[in-house]
């Protein structure tokens, strides 16, 4: 599990929201499956080389907004989140719809705009600010 994180420990982005992210995306693409049991706040910590505190509070943040649940003594587990997904999906659609309209009619090219996309996907979304 958590095969394809990509942690950038030089980006301002803080790295709790990273994991949010990249667990969020891993649930999106279907690379983690509703009851799917994720790793303990332990071994991801320890495999990612940072404090338990920080994947903790990423896991909150991701229990919070539905997308994992907690069993007692049992662990965490990926939620059935698929509406959830699928409305965000949409609403980020629209938004980047009218962004793009916005956009061209700032008179960014097209060139610009498929160079910024390009860009986004080769580095799987992550900042290197």
């Amino acid at each position: 599990m958590f095969n394809t994180f990509n942690i950038n420990y030089r980006s301002g982005e803080p790295i709790y929201q990273q994991i949010y992210n990249e667990v969020v995306k891993e649930i999106s693409l279907g690379l983690l499956m509703p009851q799917e049991k994720l790793a303990t706040v332990r071994e991801l910590a320890t495999t990612l080389g940072i404090n338990p505190n920080t994947v903790s509070k990423a896991y909150q943040l991701l229990e919070q907004n539905g997308y994992i649940y907690s069993a007692v003594g049992k662990g965490s587990f990926v939620a059935d989140s698929s509406r959830k997904l699928a409305g965000l999906k949409e609403s980020t659609m629209k938004s980047l719809e009218k962004d793009l309209k916005t956009a061209c009619n700032l008179g960014v090219t097209r060139d610009e705009i498929d160079a910024l996309v390009n860009k986004t996907y080769s580095t799987g979304g992550i900042s290197n600010a």
